[in-house]
């Protein structure tokens, strides 16, 4: 069995399962129709999962935008048990125009606007998580960050994150927030590891860390490939799956760690949770970080 620090883990002051669920892939190209993606939220409702990560770029067309964070509202709405201790994050400052590419607003002004639509698609008084999604290159990050910081003091929003960041970015977002940075949402993954110095530094800081495609480059056969073949072989003689190594890997390097699968039917999401059950052996991780 797990050890209560692989079932749950904090961001903020708020504690929450130590794998969440990343929205995305019910909201764009390749979305499921709703009814099957509400299963896929109540399956991990079912499951124990209380962290479920959004973003109003979340979308297909121009003209519905915010339908994950509308979507994720349904859901918790029709879900027959308890949500309060469900943390939604979502996040501002992308934008899909509509035609299947991805733009950027760090504007201060845009910002705002963009956290107070977020808050009446979720139907809440103040958003749990709220995460800068990407900087932009045409706004100083700290005026992006600025925005956040009054989000944050006007009670709007309860924590604040940011994504997409480098270790310069982290300090500075904590820095212009008062010490109240409580989370980083990077891209990181068995083929994507850039992001390994933000992590040592959520780490350092206290500061949870959510690995955003943690399962990228992982097919849909369950095998990573030649590049990283000791997931295939320890997963083979541990009897999980490739997925469930990799995210029980995750939960090994860190307590701080908290990776974001997505997903869009309700077995994957179960098997996803389930890797809270794994334990791995120092060796193990060693050769994992190693391949």
């Amino acid at each position: 069995m797990a050890s209560e620090t692989n079932k749950t883990r904090r961001i903020g002051d708020a504690e929450v399962s130590a794998i969440g669920l990343g929205g995305m892939p019910m909201s764009i190209e390749g979305r499921p129709d709703e009814d099957r993606s509400i299963a896929t939220i109540h399956a991990a409702l079912d499951a124990g999962i209380t962290l479920i990560d959004t973003a109003d770029a979340y979308h297909l067309t121009a003209t519905d935008d915010g339908h994950n964070e509308t979507l994720i509202a349904k859901a918790l709405a029709t879900y027959g048990g308890d949500t309060s201790g469900v943390l939604v994050a979502t996040k501002g400052g992308h934008l899909r125009p509509g035609d299947g590419s991805w733009t950027l607003n760090g504007s201060p002004d845009y910002l705002k606007q963009a956290a107070e639509a977020s808050l009446k698609r979720l139907g809440v008084d103040a958003i749990g998580l709220y995460q800068f999604h990407r900087p932009d290159p045409k706004t100083p990050y700290e005026e992006s960050i600025g925005a956040i910081r009054d989000l944050l003091d006007a009670g709007k929003i309860r924590m604040a994150g940011i994504s997409n960041a480098n270790p310069d970015q982290i300090r500075q977002a904590n820095e212009i927030l008062g010490g109240r940075l409580v989370s980083v949402q990077n891209q990181f993954s068995p083929a994507f590891r850039s992001s390994e110095p933000e992590l040592e530094l959520c780490d350092e800081l206290g500061i949870a860390f959510l690995p955003w495609s943690p399962l990228g480059g992982i097919s849909k056969a369950g095998d990573l490939g030649d590049k990283h073949p000791a997931f295939h072989r320890i997963a083979t003689e541990l009897g999980i799956s490739p997925q469930k190594l990799t995210l029980a890997w995750m939960l090994a390097k860190s307590p701080h760690v908290i990776p974001i699968p997505g997903a869009s039917r309700p077995e994957t999401i179960r098997d996803s949770y389930t890797a809270i059950d794994v334990t791995l052996t120092p060796d193990q991780v060693a050769a994992l970080d190693a391949a």
